[in-house]
């Protein structure tokens, strides 16, 4: 598409630019890569990284002179959405929101105020609807984001992927369809296998599942969706669909579709309610077959700032007071899926700038960030942490992130950086903030190396959160309340979970950290210099206000954001156990 008469596309840049949201060199790059592609400019802006969704339709608002709306918070009307056919809205960008007889207006959202032709579309399919009203009828736009219209599409409209249709289509074509068939890409036999697979891709999406497990068993095929951390069975298929839906993935993903007896890995890259999402595919020869598991990366999803991690005013000032020294290792511990890569993002979110050289070594990378620096481990050529690590440090870093301290050799480089005046950020398994230090201790590093160039650690878990339109409040028991530390005689209310069409019917949406952050001052360097034990590490810090993740779980309880139930299941309680028993 050419640049609009009238200067628009120039009108555009400039108005970014005299904002500071885009600098000259970006808008040449976006326009040169428009003379390639043909999309508009806005677009290519914000696939480029180079704006935000948020901050051109701000500025298209200021610069067409029209109003924006949050399509997140707004309810379409369904006599609207009657008259505009899907494949136009999609066509064109634009979301009929709002049918007004009497006036003869038809209100959209669309992605561009300027695009006359997908206007007037719009305006002979309302004619074609309405002939009583003929040529009469006027057209008002509000601005709202390319993706933001895309997934509102996909929300008001319904989702047109039947699934149940697909699998019965499927089921009801077993006898013709062979696992040599489904290889071949274009036969009839595969094109519900390819629909169902999309469509399964997308609903995990629409879901925010952030797992899709296909698990074959003697007699049938389970499909899970992992959804807040917790895996739910949402789909059961008879055993002969497995066969041509594995073929699909492993085709889909750049497997090898004749290996059924080793682990492969691959990837995938869909559009999914107008934005890019990938899907990192791994398969595992069982029993029963071949078991995929995808787990999706959803970048808009991906990289979540600081302040909406859910996290308390303390705590997030104390990550604060962290960042703000200009050299030292900040570690992130937990086990398997806690969330340390999404607070480690946050992290490098609040301090990426083009003043800053943020480069990372990652198992894989999981979601691209603007002006940071991404390499994947390959040990196929022999790029693990240690040499890694190695090869960052000739790229003239300020800050450095460490998927993983797995071994001494990495450690012992992590702490080189840290050492030569860098901020070095990493992960390391360990159950609580203070088990970091024996961990490392028994990696090899050495205290007085260990006293001097740590900043902190963060220990964390993900628990449920309480869903707020449904929660239903009482009074704790006696196990409640010793499980929740409370003295006798303390007043407190606690929730639980009951359900609703809000959270799926399951008590619960979204999840939140539970953490624990260890400060480390002059005193506490001194405490690991002399390999002080566990018992007065862990003093000093009670001193200094240090919370452990049971405490600050209970807080979150009584608080109301999640359930005892949840914080038992992701906490360690033995202790408050025992001494119940």
């Amino acid at each position: 598409m050419n640049p609009r008469p009238g200067g628009y596309t120039e009108r555009l840049g400039e108005a970014l630019i005299a904002q500071g949201a885009l600098s000259a060199d970006q808008l040449r790059i976006a326009l040169l890569e428009q003379e390639k592609c043909g999309v508009r400019l806005g677009r290519l802006l914000v696939e480029l990284g180079f704006v935000s969704e948020a901050a051109l339709k701000t500025t298209l608002a200021e610069n067409q002179g029209k109003a924006s709306i949050e399509l997140a918070q707004t309810v379409a009307d369904t006599g609207a959405l009657a008259l505009v056919p899907r494949a136009l809205a999609e066509r064109h960008h634009v979301l009929p929101l709002f049918w007004e007889a009497g006036q003869r207006t038809l209100t959209l959202a669309a992605a561009d105020a300027h695009d006359l032709a997908g206007q007037d579309k719009v305006r002979a399919a309302l004619a074609a609807a309405l002939p009583e009203y003929g040529q009469d009828i006027r057209i008002e736009t509000l601005l709202a984001g390319e993706a933001e219209i895309s997934e509102a599409i996909d929300r008001c409209y319904g989702h047109t992927l039947a699934i149940d249709d697909l699998v019965q289509e499927i089921e009801r074509g077993m006898g013709t369809l062979s696992e040599t068939d489904s290889g071949a890409a274009g036969t009839e036999a595969v094109r519900p296998v390819a629909r169902l697979i999309d469509a399964l891709l997308a609903d995990a999406v629409k879901n925010e599942a952030s797992d899709l497990h296909f698990e074959p068993e003697r007699h049938f095929l389970r499909i899970r969706y992992r959804q807040d951390g917790i895996l739910r069975q949402i789909r059961a298929l008879h055993r002969d669909c497995w066969p041509a839906l594995a073929v699909r993935l492993k085709v889909m993903s750049g497997m090898n579709i004749a290996e059924t007896r080793a682990p492969q890995d691959g990837h995938i890259t869909r559009a999914i309610s107008g934005r890019p999402v990938d899907f990192r595919v791994a398969s595992q020869p069982t029993l029963h077959g071949e078991n995929i598991v995808l787990r999706v990366l959803d970048r808009q999803k991906g990289i979540v700032p600081l302040e909406k991690l859910g996290l308390s005013a303390t705590h997030l000032a104390l990550l604060e007071r962290m960042l703000l020294r200009p050299e030292g290792l900040l570690l992130v511990t937990g086990p398997t899926g806690s969330g340390k890569t999404t607070t480690l993002y946050s992290l490098l979110n609040r301090i990426n700038s083009e003043q800053v050289n943020i480069m990372t070594l990652e198992d894989p990378v999981e979601y691209p960030m603007p002006l940071v620096r991404q390499t994947s481990v390959n040990e196929r050529v022999k790029l693990d942490f240690a040499s890694g690590i190695r090869s960052l440090m000739r790229q003239d870093p300020d800050v450095l992130l460490v998927g993983e301290i797995r071994d001494a050799e990495t450690a012992d480089m992590a702490f080189r950086a840290a050492m030569t005046g860098h901020q070095v950020f990493a992960t390391l398994h360990t159950a609580s903030a203070l088990g970091a230090i024996p961990r490392l201790r028994d990696i090899g590093v050495k205290p007085d190396i260990l006293s001097g160039n740590l900043t902190g650690v963060i220990a964390q878990r993900l628990a449920r959160r309480l869903c707020p339109h449904c929660r239903v409040a009482s009074e704790p028991n006696a196990r409640a309340r010793r499980l929740l530390g409370l003295a006798d005689g303390e007043s407190a209310t606690i929730f639980h979970a009951a359900g609703c069409a809000d959270c799926r019917f399951t008590g619960y949406r979204g999840r939140l950290a539970m953490m624990e952050l260890l400060v480390v001052d002059r005193e506490l360097e001194d405490l690991i210099a002399e390999s002080a034990p566990r018992r007065a590490l862990l003093g000093h810090a009670r001193r200094q206000g240090f919370r452990a993740l049971a405490e600050d779980g209970a807080a979150r309880v009584l608080a109301g954001d999640t359930t005892l139930e949840e914080l038992v299941r992701v906490v360690d309680l033995s202790d408050r156990l025992a001494a119940e028993g």
